[in-house]
């Protein structure tokens, strides 16, 4: 059943709301540097390195300006390759292009070690956290978009025999200049514990309300599906678009993540927006925000039909181990009582360099779209 009147109401009993309620993006402090002891010590940047530090970018090779590169319809641009051990550190993209849906119709992929399938297989514009297809500036631990419309990401990614990132252009129209700067490192060895960076693409549009209504959803059958992987390693987070195709709060669902076993949750949430950190609707989406590692920076007609919002929650502070497997999900509505748009991707670090990824929807169903019934 639909808590929504309950949620607001206890907004409504605060009588002044926006004296309880801030708005605007908060950063959290960045953790001190210190040994196992606990003891302050130098930071990292101000000892003595033992890497390479490298860059590859879209340079003029003429010595000219165009440092840009165009990229017709239907073409592949390889965009970075290195042979390792090696990690990449940041990765800078701006485009001009000509379809207003390039955020979608770019596709960016990374493979690992010589690996045929890849590790990240997502659009350019829901890799970086649009996954609306719009531009909105905002900040976080791992992701940016910058002014102006400059697209930043600063996963460590390792990679031990080579790395290759490529964008391809699933569009109709040729993307007039693509700007990549990628920054890496070259070491003389990984330990042996580091694992290899992923990042999958999933869509439902819209999911499916489960009819007739249930109060209770123990097994989470009918959930929402960020990713589900199989091997070791530990989920980082995810980033998630939604579009609301009926009116009220769209949020009374609940995180539930399979750990090692997915006959049953380990990990049971208490609603969508205290996933994503916030509180009680984020105060009917009136106060957008973006903090280190949580936020909704994008919230547009909040609470009615075609109530767009942009949201993301990173576990660096914790990251949610597997030794088996994952499965990532959550409920859409209550007990999965809604039939909304969701645009995700889920990211995870895992010891094997590739997965295999459900097939990427077609380009034309990736394009956000109202879908009233």
């Amino acid at each position: 059943m639909n808590n929504f009147p309950r949620r607001r109401g206890f907004l409504r009993s605060l009588g002044a709301a926006g004296a309880f309620l801030t708005g605007g993006a908060v950063s959290g402090a960045q953790p001190s540097t210190g040994t196992a002891s606990g003891i302050e010590t130098v930071p990292d940047y101000a000892r003595l390195q033992n890497h390479r530090a490298l860059k590859q970018s879209s340079y003029d090779r003429t010595g000219g300006n165009r440092d840009f590169w165009p990229i017709a319809p239907g073409q592949t641009k390889e965009v970075f390759q290195a042979d390792g051990p090696g990690i990449i550190t940041h990765i800078w993209f701006t485009i001009n292009a000509k379809s207003e849906h390039h955020l979608k119709e770019l596709v960016m992929r990374i493979y690992w070690d010589g690996n045929a399938k890849p590790s990240v297989e997502v659009p350019v514009g829901d890799f970086f956290g649009l996954n609306l297809g719009e531009y909105f500036l905002y900040q976080s631990a791992f992701l940016n978009c910058s002014s102006v419309k400059a697209l930043n990401s600063y996963f460590a990614m390792p990679f031990r025999r080579s790395a290759r990132i490529t964008i391809n252009n699933d569009g109709q129209q040729p993307v007039g200049s693509f700007y990549s700067n990628i920054d890496y490192q070259l070491v003389p060895s990984l330990p042996a514990d580091a694992l290899y960076f992923h990042a999958q693409y999933r869509q439902a549009a819209p999911v499916h309300a489960v009819t007739p209504a249930t109060e209770t959803n123990l097994d989470g059958r009918n959930n929402y599906v960020f990713f589900d992987c199989r091997g070791k390693g530990q989920a980082m987070g995810i980033t998630l678009g939604v579009i609301q195709n009926s009116d009220h709060w769209f949020g009374e669902g609940d995180e539930m993540i399979f750990i090692d076993d997915n006959s049953k949750p380990t990990i049971n949430g208490t609603g969508t927006e205290d996933y994503f950190c916030g509180a009680w609707d984020f105060g009917g989406g009136k106060f957008p925000f973006a903090n280190l590692y949580n936020g909704a920076p994008y919230m547009l007609l909040p609470e009615l039909t075609n109530g767009r919002y942009c949201l993301y929650r990173w576990h660096a502070d914790n990251p949610i181990a597997f030794q088996q497997s994952l499965k990532f999900t959550i409920e859409h509505g209550h007990a999965n009582d809604r039939s909304d748009n969701y645009y995700s991707v889920g990211y995870w670090y895992q010891s094997e360099p590739f997965t295999d990824f459900p097939e990427l929807p077609a380009v034309g169903d990736r394009i956000p779209v109202l879908k009233v019934s």
